[in-house]
C-alpha cells in the first residue's frame, strides 16, 4: 500500500469537495482533524476486548479517524483554491499531523489491545517515516513522500484493522500466542514504518551526493 502516491488521482474529487468548504478558514479545518484524532484516539484506549462487543469503541473511534482524513485532505485544498495557501499553514498542518498519529497510534498502543513494547515500536516507526520525509525538505530536497508506508496507508490500516479486531472478537477467533489483529497492525507499523524512515534516508543521503558533485 503506498496510497500517497495517488493523491494526483484523488485530486479533482477533493477539488469539488474543497470548494463546498471554501467558506470556511483552512486553519479551522486543520484544528478540526487534530481534535477528531484525539476522540478517535479516547476510543481506542478505552477499547477492550471484554467490552467491544457490547459499546463497539472501535467502531466509534474508525469514524473519527475518517474524519481526520477526511478535513486533513481537504484543509490544504481550500487554502489553494481561497489563496490562503502559506507556508505557516504548511507548518501547521504538519505539525498537527504528528500529534493526530500520537493520540491515534498512541490510543490504541496503550488500550488492553496491544502489549506496550509492540505499541513503542510503533511509535517509533510511524514518527521516524515522517520526521525523515519532512526533514528531507528541511535541509533542500523535496518533501519525500517514498517507502511502503505513508500517513495515507497508515490511516487506512487504522481504519480496516480494527474493524477486523472487532469481527474476530465476536467469532470468538484466537490467534497464536493471544496475539490480536491491533497488535499485527502495529506491528506493520512498527516493521514497515522503519523500513520506509530507512528508505527516505537513504534517498536523502543519496541527493547529498549528487548535490556534493555538481557543487565540485
Amino acid at each position: 500500500m503506498v496510497l500517497d502516491r495517488t493523491r494526483d488521482k484523488a485530486d479533482p474529487l477533493l477539488t469539488i469537495i474543497g470548494k463546498r468548504f471554501s467558506s470556511v478558514n483552512p486553519d479551522i479545518l486543520t484544528w478540526c482533524a487534530l481534535l477528531f484524532s484525539f476522540v478517535a484516539g479516547v476510543f481506542f484506549y478505552f477499547s477492550t476486548p471484554k467490552t467491544e462487543l457490547q459499546n463497539f469503541f472501535l467502531f466509534f473511534a474508525v469514524f473519527f479517524v475518517i474524519l481526520n482524513g477526511f478535513f486533513d485532505a481537504i484543509d490544504g485544498k481550500v487554502a489553494k483554491l481561497t489563496n490562503k495557501a502559506s507556508t505557516r499553514g504548511d507548518f501547521l498542518d504538519h505539525a498537527l499531523d504528528r500529534y493526530a498519529d500520537v493520540f491515534m497510534v498512541g490510543g490504541l498502543s496503550l488500550s488492553s489491545f496491544c502489549r506496550p513494547p509492540i505499541g513503542l515500536l510503533a511509535m517509533t516507526g510511524v514518527l521516524l517515516t515522517s520526521y525523515m520525509g519532512t526533514q528531507a525538505q528541511a535541509i533542500g530536497y523535496k518533501r519525500d513522500y517514498s517507502g511502503l508506508l505513508g500517513r495515507a496507508d497508515r490511516l487506512a490500516l487504522l481504519i480496516i484493522f480494527p474493524i477486523i479486531q472487532h469481527i474476530v472478537l465476536h467469532f470468538s477467533f484466537q490467534f497464536p500466542w493471544n496475539i490480536t489483529v491491533i497488535e499485527l497492525v502495529l506491528l506493520y507499523f512498527a516493521i514497515v514504518g522503519n523500513i520506509t524512515a530507512m528508505q527516505r534516508f537513504y534517498v536523502t543521503l543519496h541527493w547529498f551526493r549528487g548535490a556534493t558533485s555538481k557543487d565540485k
